[in-house]
């Protein structure tokens, strides 16, 4: 699909939103539950048309696998003792659930499992990682099985994890301590760590050429990058609470999600500078960028949308309703996928949203 052309806001461009609430059966696809329509001439017009689907309770995170073409997605529910968590393979096209599987237990007595919170693709080994906030771990499973082939403690509060496939290295984020974690992928052997005193590491992108991983300090209002090459990590001021980041195709911008302002902050990575600024929606706390077009997604979760940027003029394309409370966005050639943390479904069930760009002229 080619980039969406846009100029600045104006009376002759502006943005319209016309959602519609659809209530089905869980699991099955809605129609269009939202659209938003750029004008840029008037003869042609590009839009976003969003499916949504009710899933699953306790969404948390999804990692699109290329090798099998399939949506995963983790599922946790409640508080330590959790009992209730699952990693599920989804369907892109119909958002039903292909296969469900069930952390080990950690505890007999109460019934706790190893709950799954982030998640990351390694397709090259087939392999699912996974965190494991509430056991301060991350774990690994087979893609095409959904058997449990590891458990590698001593992450504390593991948050994300995200794989660099050509270094053969999983980096994981340790909110609790303030560290970044790189496990070999092949091996699952500990291959580097680095700790942050008062660092709050959240989101994680990693640029594969340089094999260097970006956290997101929430705490301190910073990307703290980690070279596996070097000791001593680099910080770089960005936007006020960040907490998602993704690169650029080039790797040589960032853009984080900035909880606290509700912003995206386009960041400069050689000059260590923000260079753009954009407003998004409250609570801004997942950020994905489509490598084709440029175009970057950020899920607002307190104002309840997914809005599309271009980082490139710092302009808003459209903002989507993407469920009372998104909370993770991932891309796919173009095409995004938003989970929710809404309970809004039957019994409580949370949806998975799909947004893709369709043009008229």
């Amino acid at each position: 699909m080619s980039a969406l052309k846009t100029q600045p806001r104006s009376a002759a461009r502006r943005l319209v939103r016309n959602a519609t609430a659809l209530a089905v059966a869980a699991g099955s696809v809605l129609a269009v539950s939202g659209t938003a329509v750029a004008h840029d001439r008037p003869a042609h017009r590009a839009s976003y048309q969003v499916d949504t689907a009710q899933l699953a309770t306790g969404l948390y995170q999804s990692a699109y696998s290329e090798r099998h073409h399939v949506l995963w997605t983790t599922t946790a529910v409640g508080r330590p003792p959790v009992t209730q968590s699952r990693l599920l393979k989804v369907d892109p096209k119909t958002l039903k659930t292909k296969a469900a599987y069930t952390p080990p237990v950690t505890d007999q007595a109460t019934g706790a499992v190893e709950a799954v919170y982030g998640v990351a693709v390694d397709d090259e080994h087939d392999t699912v990682w996974t965190t494991n906030t509430r056991n301060n771990s991350v774990a690994v499973y087979h893609q095409r099985t959904g058997k449990h082939l590891a458990t590698l403690p001593d992450v504390a509060h593991a948050r994300e994890i995200v794989v660099d496939k050509r270094h053969d290295l999983a980096w994981a984020s340790g909110f609790g301590d303030g560290s970044v974690v790189a496990f070999d992928t092949r091996t699952f052997k500990e291959k580097k760590r680095v700790k942050v005193e008062g660092a709050g590491t959240a989101g994680l992108a990693v640029d594969t050429r340089t094999g260097t991983a970006y956290a997101t300090d929430l705490t301190n209002d910073r990307i703290i990058a980690v070279s596996p090459y070097k000791a001593e990590p680099r910080f770089i001021p960005t936007g006020d609470a960040p907490i998602g980041i993704e690169l650029s195709a080039d790797g040589r911008t960032a853009y984080t999600a900035n909880q606290a302002a509700g912003t995206l902050s386009v960041v400069d990575l050689r000059k260590g500078t923000v260079t753009r600024t954009v407003t998004t929606g409250a609570g801004a706390i997942s950020v994905a960028a489509d490598h084709r077009s440029g175009r970057v997604f950020v899920a607002n979760r307190g104002s309840g949308t997914t809005t599309v940027v271009d980082p490139r003029k710092g302009t808003v394309l459209a903002d989507l309703a993407t469920g009372p409370n998104p909370n993770h966005v991932t891309v796919r050639r173009g095409t995004a996928y938003v989970v929710d943390k809404s309970a809004a479904g039957a019994d409580r069930i949370d949806s998975v949203h799909r947004i893709s760009l369709t043009r008229s002229h």
